[in-house]
């Protein structure tokens, strides 16, 4: 994500509690329920909570979901979204009930594995699930919930807008971190359970629906259109979108024979089209810092709105009007760190955007700029200046999550590359990208290997640029290899 300059320091994040609990007493009207008991034997507890610190419940360890197969109808006039989503997953506890995140939607069936099953909806955003049947350990099962309403708007104070949103071109587009993608479809939202995603979406003629992924074949019938898409690559649930526009789209393909597709809202293209179409130049220059590119295709959402953030959605990332070319080199070095290297705890949110914002520093090398002058100019500028110096990069704590990795974060990872040196830092980058492609990574295993990579004990480093407050000490702020 690459947040508006001026909304920088107001970006955080907050994540709901409660995300995905199981054995809680389902509430709700009970005319809405299949009821089925199951035995005291049956009832066989499962983890509540994936375990992030800053946010202990949120996610299940019950199961893990391999895909989400969509089929949604959205009527832009009456902004009605109407859904069936089949979320085929394995059992990793046995369940006699789990959870599923959906806010703002109601859910009028469910069914686990073709059998009705009961089902409530508690506080904001909680689909307590109870199959016919315990799913036992190790066993795929597919929910299939049916749902509908008008999408939620999520409205954070410090986030600002984000999750299903209205366009001013009279469309919508789903957007936001951590948890749009429960504002437009019922999920497991934590980034540790990646899944591939399928979509069918089906609007009025005339409109156009973009997603992540692949395009697949568009069909006709009645006054409506439906376009169909699909990512097999796993994905966060916060990296999948939907976007929904009379939108220009055009087509072209990369070098190396990845399809790409940009989508334009109206009002956008005359002056976004120049800069889209450097994309096969920006993950050419990648490619040569992080190795290949991760992704099986490429492209843009361009909006014509005023939004706070840009956002890396895989494959194709959303661009708020206000995005340029180095917003374009930031979102798709996300398809590297964030997208296919995906965070275990939000604690690790250096790993996505300390990295993508360094990318930009090193567009500008391409460019021309000379880092290390760069680099010493900003340490003298900043010394006295403590807020900028305050904000810790790795666990930072709840709520300060996006606090100095737009800004101390590009200059820590300077000084880490000034540290081991060019050679070990951007074969240790092409490594960690190869090693933890399409999985997550921790912020300690990013430390662990660049100690192993380079020969250097580090921990003094890390610990004055990533885990400490304040300036670093001048061997750590001036590495020998930026010193004059």
């Amino acid at each position: 994500m690459k947040a508006r300059p001026y909304l920088i320091a107001l970006v955080l994040i907050v994540l709901v509690a409660g995300l995905l609990v199981v054995f809680r007493t389902p509430g709700g009207d009970p005319a809405q329920q299949q009821r089925q008991e199951t035995s005291p034997q049956a009832a066989v507890e499962a983890g509540a909570g994936v375990g992030d610190a800053y946010y202990p419940t949120d996610g299940n360890s019950g199961y893990d979901v391999t895909l989400y197969d969509l089929a949604i109808t959205y009527d832009p006039s009456s902004q009605q979204l109407d859904g069936v989503a089949s979320i085929t997953a394995t059992a990793a506890d046995d369940l006699s009930r789990f959870n599923l995140d959906l806010e703002g939607l109601k859910v009028s069936d469910v069914k686990v594995g073709g059998q009705p099953a009961k089902f409530a909806q508690e506080g904001d955003h909680e689909l307590v699930i109870t199959p016919s049947s315990p799913i036992a350990k190790g066993k795929p099962f597919t929910a299939v919930v049916t749902y509908g309403g008008k999408p939620t708007t999520i409205d954070d104070a410090s986030l600002g807008r984000s999750g299903w949103q209205i366009s001013s071109t009279g469309g919508a587009f789903a957007a936001g971190q951590p948890h749009s993608a429960t504002t437009w479809f019922p999920a497991n939202d934590t980034p540790r359970d990646k899944a591939a995603l399928k979509l069918a979406a089906r609007v009025p003629d005339g409109w156009t629906a973009v997603s992540n992924g692949l395009e697949g074949p568009v069909t006709r019938d009645g006054g409506w259109t439906t376009f169909n898409w699909s990512e097999e690559t796993p994905l966060a649930t916060y990296l999948a979108t939907v976007a929904i526009d009379k939108f220009e789209i055009v087509r072209g393909k990369l070098p190396s024979g990845e399809p790409v597709l940009d989508a334009y809202a109206p009002g956008t293209s005359s002056s976004k089209k120049p800069i889209q179409a450097r994309l096969p130049e920006v993950l050419a220059f990648l490619e040569t810092k992080f190795g290949r590119y991760p992704q099986r295709a490429a492209g843009s959402i361009w909006v014509a709105d005023q939004i706070g953030f840009s956002l890396e959605t895989q494959t194709r990332p959303v661009y708020a009007s206000w995005a340029d070319l180095e917003t374009v080199v930031h979102e798709n070095a996300h398809q590297w760190f964030g997208d296919s290297v995906t965070i275990e705890n939000w604690a690790d949110i250096c790993l996505n955007e300390c990295l993508a914002s360094y990318s930009q520093w090193l567009w500008l090398e391409k460019e021309g700029t000379d880092l290390d002058e760069r680099y010493r100019g900003r340490v003298e500028e900043l010394r006295s200046r403590s807020s900028f110096w305050a904000p810790k990069l790795y666990d930072m704590g709840k709520g300060n999550e996006f606090r100095g990795v737009y800004d101390k974060g590009i200059m820590a990872m300077h000084a880490l590359r000034k540290q081991v040196g060019d050679d070990v830092f951007f074969k240790a980058l092409q490594s960690w990208t190869t090693k933890h492609r399409d999985s997550n990574a921790s912020w300690p295993e990013f430390e662990s290997h660049f100690k192993e990579a380079s020969g250097q004990q580090l921990d003094g480093f890390f610990a004055a640029w990533f885990r400490g407050s304040g300036i670093p000490e001048d061997q750590y702020l001036l590495p020998v290899g930026v010193r004059r």
